[in-house]
C-alpha cells in the first residue's frame, strides 16, 4: 500500500493560495501571492527537502499542475526538487481533455476518488500532494490523507484558497514531529489518530443557570 502525503504552506488562518508569487494564482481577487518569500530560512530549507527525500509520486489538480508545468521542467537539472519533480510521475485529477506537455504526466478523469483509492492499494513511492486546493477538498471529505506537513506562517491572509475547507471531516490526529524556524514558521507532521472522542469539563451536577442555559440553545438553535 501506498501512504497519500498532503504538504503544504498555509497562514495561520488557513489559506494555501498563491505563496510563490504574485502571478502564482490571483483569481477570486487574491492580491497578496508571495506571501511565504521573506519568511525563508535554512530550517525551512531542511523542512522542504526532507519532505521529497523518499521517493515520490506528485498527486496534483489540474490548475497547480499547470503552474508546474510552466516552472520545473525550465529550472535545469542542477536545481535538487526541479529534478525530482521532472522524473516523478504526475498524477493530474481533470475534467480537461487538454494535453499535457509535462514529462510523466498520467490523467485522472471521471470518478478521480475511486482511481486514487485504487492508486493507494498499489505498490509504489508515496503519493504527495503539493497545493491543489480543490482536489484537497475531494480527498479531505473521502478520508484519502495519512499524512500532513504543513509550514504554518505568522500570517492572517483573510479570504483565500483554503486547506481546510468545506470538504473537511472530523477526524484526530496525532503530532509525530514540530520545530519552528527563525522567522516564526512553524512545521509540522501529523498523522491520522482515528476518530475525534470528545468530552466534558462540566459539572456532574450542572446548576439550575445551566440547565436553563442549555435549554435557550437548544430554543435557539
Amino acid at each position: 500500500m501506498r501512504k497519500l502525503v498532503t504538504a503544504a504552506f498555509v497562514s495561520l488562518d488557513g489559506v494555501m493560495q498563491a505563496p510563490g508569487g504574485p502571478e502564482e494564482d490571483p483569481t477570486g481577487g487574491f492580491n497578496l501571492g508571495g506571501w511565504t518569500v521573506n519568511y525563508w530560512d535554512e530550517a525551512m530549507g531542511g523542512f522542504v527537502n526532507g519532505i521529497f527525500t523518499d521517493p515520490f509520486a506528485l498527486l496534483l489538480g489540474r490548475k497547480t499542475y499547470e503552474i508546474f508545468a510552466a516552472h520545473w521542467p525550465f529550472v535545469g537539472q542542477d536545481d535538487p526538487i526541479g529534478k525530482a519533480f521532472n522524473a516523478a510521475t504526475k498524477y493530474v485529477a481533470t475534467t480537461s481533455q487538454e494535453p499535457f506537455t509535462w514529462e510523466n504526466s498520467v490523467p485522472l478523469r471521471g470518478d478521480v476518488t475511486a482511481q486514487i483509492a485504487r492508486l493507494k492499494q498499489e505498490d509504489g513511492p508515496i503519493l504527495l500532494t503539493q497545493g491543489s486546493s480543490g482536489l484537497l477538498q475531494t480527498l479531505l471529505a473521502h478520508d484519502l490523507i495519512d499524512e500532513l506537513r504543513l509550514l504554518t506562517f505568522p500570517l492572517i491572509l483573510g479570504p483565500g484558497k483554503r486547506l481546510f475547507g468545506t470538504g473537511a471531516t472530523p477526524e484526530a490526529l496525532r503530532l509525530t514531529a514540530n520545530s519552528v524556524s527563525t522567522t516564526g514558521v512553524i512545521m509540522s507532521v501529523y498523522e491520522r489518530a482515528g476518530e475525534v472522542k470528545p468530552g466534558s469539563f462540566a459539572m456532574q451536577e450542572p446548576s439550575q443557570a445551566e440547565l436553563a442555559r442549555r435549554e435557550r440553545m437548544k430554543r435557539e438553535g
